[in-house]
């Protein structure tokens, strides 16, 4: 019996182990995967019911994609401007206003 514990804690440390290595692999996750992944861990933290150790490795894997997510987002935001920087220019406007002054409501 003793034997099966052992192995149950081997198993544990493989978990904590592949869990460990995640964050290398966190480069080639979408924004979607890593927001779907992020909402299921916090969904779990919330449940309760979790060891201490399950709970903290739970806490850092949220942590790491939220990462991942805000750089996602942070990307698309830098395309935006860029795109609205260029339309600007290509209008004629190349005052270097940008997207600050697209999102400036009209005054009328």
């Amino acid at each position: 019996m003793a034997k099966t514990d052992g192995q149950a804690k081997t198993d544990g440390q493989a978990q904590q182990t592949a869990r460990s290595d995640a964050p290398r692999a966190e480069t080639t996750l979408g924004y979607e995967q890593a927001r779907d992944e992020l909402v299921e861990v916090v969904r779990r933290l919330e449940a309760g019911g979790t060891s201490l150790e399950e709970s903290l490795a739970l806490w850092e894997r949220g942590e790491e994609l939220a990462k991942v997510c805000r750089r996602w987002l942070e990307g698309a935001r830098a395309r935006l401007d860029a795109a609205l920087a260029d339309e600007t220019d290509a209008d004629g406007d190349g005052d270097g206003g940008g997207a600050e002054g697209a999102e400036r409501p009209a005054e009328g």
